[in-house]
C-alpha cells in the first residue's frame, strides 16, 4: 500500500470534515437567551405584584380608624316598656374615634414606602444575576457542543489510522504490529466515551437552561422554546464587555476602600441599604409606643316627654379617653430595644455581603489574567506546535520512519490541546460575565426591566 496516497486520503478526510459546519435552523444567541430569560421571569412579576401590594398598604396604614356609631335604648322599665314612663329612658346615639398613638400612622406608612422602593432595586439585581446564571449555562451548552465538534472532526482521522494500520498489518507493511491496531480502537472507543459525557452535559445544561426559557404554556405568545427542545448555538463566542480601566486600577492596587465605594452602588447592596432605612424608621415607629392613644367620643339621648306632655330636656355626652403608657419596662422598651437589634442585624448582613463580594471580586480578577495569560500562550505557540508535532509524526510514519503509536499520541495531544483552548475561552468568557455582574449590571439587559427606586 502507498503510504503517501494513504497519508493524501487522511488529511483530506480530515479537512473535510473541518470546513463542512452543521446547519441548524435556528441558533440561539447568549443575548437573546438572556432577554427571553428576563422576559419570561415570573419572580419580576412577582415582585412587581408585591410592590404594588406594599404600596397599597402604605396608603391603608395612613388612614385613620373608621369610627364607631352605637345606638341603642337604654333604660326601659321592664314593667310597661313604656317610652315616657320613666325620665331616664332614652334612644342614644353615640359615636367614637380613635387616634393612634403621636405620628405612628404617618411613620408607619413611610416605612411601608421605603419597604415598597427595596423591589425595584431586588428587580435589578434579579435580572442581573439571571444574566449570570443564564450565561453560564449557555457556555455550558457552547462548550459541550464545540467540543463534540472537534472530537467529531478528528474521529474520522482516527477512522482512516486504524484502517492503515488494519491493512499494513494485514500485508506486513511496515513497523505495524497487533498493539498498534488494539490502540487505534481503544482511542476510538474512547473518544465515543468522551462524545457521550460531553452529550450528557449538554443534556443536563440544556435542562437548567429550559427552566429560564420555557415558554408559558397560560401565554402562547410569549417567546420561548417548549420543554424538549433541544438548543442550537453559534459556532463563535459572543463579545463581552471588559470592565473599566478605572476598576481594573482598582482591583490592581487591592484598593478596597475603592473598591467599596463602588460596590455601594450596586443593586444589592443598595436594596440592604433601602431596607436599613426601613428598619431605622422602624425604630422611630417602636418610639412612639411611649405616647398614648386617643381617643373621643360624643353621643346624643332623646327624651320622650313626660304622659302629661310636659317637655323633658334631650342628653349631649361627650368625653376623651386615653391609656397611660406607665409601665414601659417589659412592653415598650423592649419593643424599641427589638427594632434597634434588627436594625443592627440588617447592617451586619451588608458588611457580610460587601465582605463576600470583594473576596469573590478578588479572585475573579485573579482567574481572569491568569486564563488570557493561558489563552496568549495556547493562542501564539501551543496550539501552533501540538499541530505541527501532530504533522510531523504523521510524517514521520509516511516515511516509515516513526512509530504508529506516536502517530496516535500526537493526534490525541492536539485534539486535547484544542479542546483546552477552548475551555479557557469559555471561563475567560465567563469571568468576564461574572464581573459585569458586579461592575456593570446593565451589560446585555433590556434596560425596560431594570427598576427604579420610588
Amino acid at each position: 500500500m502507498n503510504r503517501f496516497c494513504l497519508f493524501v486520503s487522511i488529511w483530506g478526510a480530515f479537512s473535510f470534515s473541518m470546513v463542512s459546519p452543521a446547519i441548524a435552523n435556528e441558533k440561539l444567541t447568549l443575548k437573546r437567551a438572556v432577554e427571553i430569560a428576563v422576559e419570561n421571569d415570573p419572580w419580576l412579576v412577582g415582585s412587581t405584584h408585591r410592590e404594588r401590594a406594599t404600596l397599597s398598604s402604605s396608603v391603608v396604614a395612613s388612614s385613620l380608624p373608621d369610627p364607631v356609631v352605637n345606638i341603642g335604648l337604654a333604660n326601659v322599665p321592664t314593667d310597661g316598656f313604656a317610652f315616657d314612663q320613666e325620665p331616664m329612658t332614652q334612644l342614644k346615639v353615640g359615636v367614637s374615634q380613635m387616634f393612634p398613638r403621636g405620628d405612628s400612622l404617618a411613620i408607619r406608612s413611610r416605612q411601608l414606602r421605603e419597604q415598597a422602593a427595596e423591589h425595584p432595586l431586588m428587580r435589578a439585581d434579579r435580572v442581573a444575576k439571571a444574566r449570570v446564571q443564564v450565561s453560564n449555562l449557555w457556555l455550558e451548552i457552547y462548550r459541550a457542543q464545540q467540543s463534540v465538534k472537534l472530537i467529531d472532526e478528528d474521529k474520522a482521522l482516527f477512522e482512516q489510522l486504524s484502517d492503515i494500520a488494519k491493512a499494513n498489518y494485514s500485508t506486513a507493511f511496515g513497523r505495524v504490529n497487533q498493539q498498534d491496531i488494539v490502540r487505534a480502537k481503544l482511542e476510538l472507543t474512547r473518544l465515543e466515551d468522551r462524545l457521550t459525557k460531553l452529550r450528557a452535559l449538554e443534556e443536563r445544561a440544556t435542562g437548567k437552561l429550559l427552566e429560564w426559557l420555557v415558554r408559558d404554556q397560560n401565554y402562547p405568545s410569549q417567546s420561548g422554546f417548549d420543554a424538549f427542545s433541544r438548543l442550537t448555538l453559534p459556532h463563535a463566542l459572543p463579545e463581552i464587555k471588559n470592565m473599566g480601566q478605572n476598576m481594573r486600577t482598582i482591583l490592581e492596587r487591592r484598593d478596597q476602600q475603592s473598591l467599596a465605594m463602588v460596590l455601594n452602588q450596586h443593586p444589592l447592596i443598595l436594596s440592604i441599604e433601602q431596607r436599613i432605612r426601613a428598619s431605622q424608621t422602624g425604630i422611630d415607629l417602636a418610639k412612639e409606643k411611649y405616647k398614648p392613644q386617643w381617643g373621643v367620643n360624643a353621643s346624643y339621648a332623646y327624651r320622650d316627654d313626660t304622659p302629661d306632655g310636659t317637655s323633658r330636656a334631650d342628653f349631649l355626652s361627650m368625653g376623651v379617653s386615653f391609656d397611660v403608657p406607665l409601665f414601659t419596662e417589659n412592653r415598650q422598651d423592649q419593643e424599641v430595644s427589638a427594632a434597634v437589634s434588627l436594625s443592627e442585624a440588617i447592617k451586619t448582613d451588608k458588611r457580610l455581603v460587601l465582605r463576600e463580594m470583594m473576596s469573590y471580586i478578588q479572585s475573579l480578577y485573579a482567574e481572569n489574567e491568569r486564563l488570557m495569560e493561558r489563552q496568549a500562550l495556547y493562542e501564539l505557540e501551543l496550539l501552533e506546535q501540538m499541530q505541527e508535532q501532530a504533522e510531523a509524526s504523521l510524517n514521520a510514519y509516511t516515511n516509515d520512519e516513526g512509530d504508529f503509536a506516536e502517530v496516535v499520541r500526537a493526534r490525541i495531544a492536539d485534539l486535547n490541546a484544542r479542546i483546552d483552548a477552548l475551555d479557557i475561552s469559555v471561563d475567560l468568557v465567563k469571568t468576564k460575565i461574572q464581573l459585569n455582574y458586579y461592575f456593570d449590571t446593565n451589560a446585555g439587559i433590556p434596560l425596560s426591566q431594570i427598576g427604579e427606586q420610588q
